[in-house]
């Protein structure tokens, strides 16, 4: 009797060192499981992260390009404005000056046909010349300027040709004759000189 105990004590030793290599082993692999699951969660976080990081990184470049066609359209719009500020600056007088074109036109119509013999006129020219001097002095200073191209050749962005007529005194092409002046306001025509042109016989 004793001896079977002695017998089922190293099988029951044995039994439980099995069962502790068993337990062990599972401890073991449930370790690795949990592991290889943090890192595949790790991997997950990592790859999910870096999607995130790319999609912010595309939205601060979309974000960062509107922001400087918005400094650019603002900066055009400034420049527009000021651009304008000058032109209504330059060209404020423009109708102004149209009004008073006719005015200088009479003035130099009464010079040409004013009787110069008379001795008894010679104040009222000198009165009307006097005045459409000081008349011209004062419309210069706003930037008025006469087109007198007597003599020029014909520049069809300034004169306008009412009449040709041969010449063989003249280089064809050459003003003539002007029959009305012209006039410009700080360089944009107001109007063109009329003009007779000469061309070649």
């Amino acid at each position: 009797m004793a001896d079977q105990e002695q017998t089922n004590k190293p099988e029951e030793e044995q039994v439980e060192l099995e069962q502790a290599n068993e337990a062990e082993t599972a401890e073991t692999q449930t370790a690795e499981q949990a592991e290889q699951v943090e890192v595949e969660t790790a991997e997950d976080r990592l790859v999910a992260l870096e999607k995130e990081l790319a999609a912010a990184k595309a939205t601060i470049a979309q974000q960062q390009d509107s922001v400087v066609r918005a400094a650019a359209e603002v900066d055009n719009i400034r420049r527009r404005a000021a651009m304008d500020v000058d032109k209504a600056h330059k060209f404020a007088l423009e109708k102004f000056v149209n009004e008073l074109l006719p005015v200088m036109d009479n003035m130099e119509r009464a010079l040409l046909m004013a009787d110069r013999s008379q001795e008894a006129l010679a104040p009222m020219i000198e009165g009307v010349e006097m005045t459409l001097k000081s008349f011209v002095d004062g419309v210069s200073k706003f930037g008025v300027e006469v087109i007198d191209p007597q003599g020029e050749t014909f520049n069809p962005e300034l004169h306008q040709a009412m009449s040709m007529q041969e010449n063989a005194e003249l280089a064809p092409n050459t003003v003539m004759a002007v029959m009305q002046k012209g006039y410009s306001l700080n360089g944009r025509l107001i109007r063109a000189a009329m003009v007779m042109v000469s061309k070649g016989a």
